[in-house]
């Protein structure tokens, strides 16, 4: 090997050994474990024994039922908010942009405890803002944590607050970098600003909104905060669990690491799935 290749290797090689040490051997790690039986001691390999209870365990399906929910309903309507504020925010009549655009991103740097406790005192029965607003209007309040539908609802609400800023400050960039001679022409043909908007904007912010979508597939698969703590650990009885949530029941509360390595790597598999269809769906014609 050239001495010039030798040297970049060695520059390479902390971060080479801290990578191998802490992302490569816990990925293989927890694939081994999710073949072992952990409820003995010592572990014993037992592939039927985590894999096999996964296939028919009922709090299983309801974690993939409620994730599977939130992941239909919440990511698309977050990516057409998020597009439609990207739109806006684009917009030469708009006064102090870049304001605006620092109050839509600024959900995301909020600490997930601090805004998991002001959606949960905004959605109090007895004395939340949400529900004075609700009475006020005349129809009755809302017990949000005391009903799997509306607790549920209030997740999807809370995800689609926090992530509906960040991306659209991504599409935004996408918007931007779309050049400006291509509505020019679209305006000395006459095309109204609603067909240029979807016969042109959207089509060019395809590749831009397929990548929002996959990182929100990809983040909602892993959704464990809002759950836990907004909802009091996926109430009202497993109303709100997704698979994260169970993961960490089974790993760090029961002590189970096989069965929780099992359900990580259908986690994994599941977003890895989803991802794949959604590129598949956004394909290029040929």
């Amino acid at each position: 090997m050239p001495i010039r290749n030798r040297n970049a290797y060695a520059f390479l090689a902390p971060y080479l050994l801290v990578f191998a040490t802490f992302w490569i051997w816990p990925i293989i790690s927890s694939f081994l474990t999710s073949f072992q039986n952990t409820r003995v001691n010592p572990w014993k390999f037992s592939p039927g024994v985590n894999w096999g209870r996964l296939i028919g365990d009922p709090a299983f399906y309801n974690a993939l039922y409620n994730t599977l929910i939130i992941l239909v309903i919440q990511v698309p309507v977050m990516i057409a908010i998020a597009t439609v504020m990207a739109v806006l925010l684009n917009s030469p009549l708009l006064k102090a942009r870049p304001l605006f655009r620092f109050a839509f991103f600024a959900p995301v740097v909020v600490g997930e405890v601090a805004y998991s406790a002001v959606f949960r005192l905004m959605f109090s029965f007895d004395f939340g803002i949400i529900n004075k607003i609700i009475t006020l209007v005349g129809l009755p309040a809302v017990s949000w944590f005391d009903n799997a539908n509306a607790a549920m609802a209030l997740i999807i609400i809370a995800v689609t607050w926090r992530w509906a800023g960040y991306n659209a400050i991504i599409i935004l960039a996408g918007l931007q970098s779309i050049p400006d001679d291509v509505y020019e022409a679209a305006t000395l043909d006459r095309v109204s600003k609603t067909q240029q908007f979807f016969h042109i904007t959207l089509p060019l912010l395809k590749p831009i909104i397929l990548f929002c979508v996959i990182l929100s597939v990809i983040g909602t698969m892993q959704l464990f905060t809002e759950p836990f703590l907004i909802t009091n650990r996926g109430g009202p009885g497993g109303g709100t669990e997704t698979l994260g949530l169970l993961l960490y029941r089974e790993g760090f509360r029961s002590l189970n690491f096989g069965y929780a390595s099992a359900v990580a790597y259908t986690m994994a598999a599941l977003a890895v799935a989803i991802s794949l269809l959604n590129l598949w769906i956004g394909r290029e014609p040929k």
